[in-house]
């Protein structure tokens, strides 16, 4: 008989903080080898799930199956204790203790386990040239800086080979720059060990860049589940499209049948006609249509030979170092529109906008 995939498996879970329900019928799985990221704003029931995965909070209801293992069932009244449970998490704080050393932080789980003396060494010295602490083995825990303390705890986590890998916001402390690099550096480890990673974070943009798949939850529930490009592309509701990227939401309504390309006629409120698709292929009408900033262009003068040609006229031009956020007046409001910093319009000039009907997703 094969061994079964190590897997994380929730089915209709509940957590309820006394007459508060926390996370609200959440079911998902995260395969072998895969990161998969909660997503999602405070108090939208991400931590509380990821909890529920470790042990650290007792659900309400439903089930949670690690490695095709029952952990917990309220149908048969099973809770596996979270040392037993064999996954291992990373905390926002770290939790890294200041009175031991690197070496002492790292080898403290694997003491608790009753390692041997020469494995526990064995296993330290590895888990530390992993994440590029060897060096600082004997150095105090209190003399870390944020970024080597979050590679401790990391090590600490990865050090008994746990099969499944927790990551509460784990570089929310770090400074911005510090957070890009950690988190390439995280998504390489977890990819060169095929560890199966449930990560959460309120930053969309972390999400993104790191994730196989995001789980975008909303008030206990999940909005939707889907690769990066999926849930930044065609978001599947209006909270979705709000939170992830720069998305503009234009109101409005469908108008009669898809055309033989699949889009769609969209009439906004003040009549402009736009062509657009369904994020739902089932479902071809709706009352708002979704836009991203990065995928809008602009074109100077009037223009009539592009897709959604609109005229418009540049209201504020901001530089965000990388790329130019542009306000722009247009016959919908006001469109909020990034370029690279190579596309200048000054201020009060007058533009065409123009977008891809794929990119103006039917909500």
């Amino acid at each position: 008989m094969s061994e079964p995939a190590a897997s994380i498996e929730i089915q209709n879970l509940i957590v309820d903080y006394g007459e508060v329900r926390a996370v609200n019928d959440v079911s998902l799985t995260v395969g072998r080898g895969e990161l998969v990221t909660l997503l999602g704003p405070s108090g939208c029931g991400k931590t509380t799930t990821l909890r529920a995965v470790a042990g650290l909070e007792d659900p309400t209801g439903g089930s949670i199956r690690l490695n095709g293992v029952a952990v917990y069932s309220a149908a048969d009244r099973r809770n596996t204790p979270a040392e037993k449970r064999g996954v291992s998490m990373v905390f926002q704080s770290y939790a890294i203790w200041p009175h031991m050393t690197v070496f002492e932080n790292v080898a403290y789980g694997l003491r608790v386990r009753k390692m041997p003396a020469a494995e526990i060494a064995s296993n330290v010295a590895r888990v530390l040239d992993l994440v590029q602490m060897r060096d600082y083995a004997a150095r105090p825990s209190s003399k870390l800086s944020g970024g080597q303390q979050q590679r401790v705890a990391v090590a600490r986590a990865i050090a008994f080979s746990p099969d499944v890998l927790l990551f509460d916001e784990p570089l929310s402390n770090l400074d911005a720059k510090l957070r890009v690099t950690m988190r390439v550096e995280l998504r390489e480890l977890q990819k060169r060990l095929g560890i199966t990673a449930l990560y959460v974070t309120h930053d969309q943009e972390e999400a993104l860049a790191i994730s196989d798949r995001v789980i975008v939850m909303n008030a206990g529930r999940i909005e939707q589940i889907g690769t990066p490009e999926e849930i930044y592309r065609h978001p599947r509701t209006l909270f979705v499209a709000d939170f992830v990227g720069n998305a503009n939401v234009i109101q409005g309504s469908s108008q009669g049948a898809p055309a033989a390309d699949g889009t769609v006629v969209f009439a906004t409120e003040d009549g402009t006609t736009l062509r657009a698709i369904a994020a739902d292929p089932a479902r071809m009408s709706g009352t708002a249509v979704v836009l991203q900033a990065a995928y809008v262009d602009l074109f100077a003068g009037s223009r009539a030979d592009l897709p959604n040609a609109t005229p418009g006229k540049i209201h504020r031009r901001m530089f965000h170092g990388d790329f130019i956020q542009y306000v722009v007046d247009w016959p919908c409001g006001q469109l909020i529109v990034r370029r690279p910093p190579t596309d200048l319009f000054e201020e009060d000039s007058l533009v065409t906008i123009s977008f891809a009907p794929e990119h103006c997703v039917l909500l």
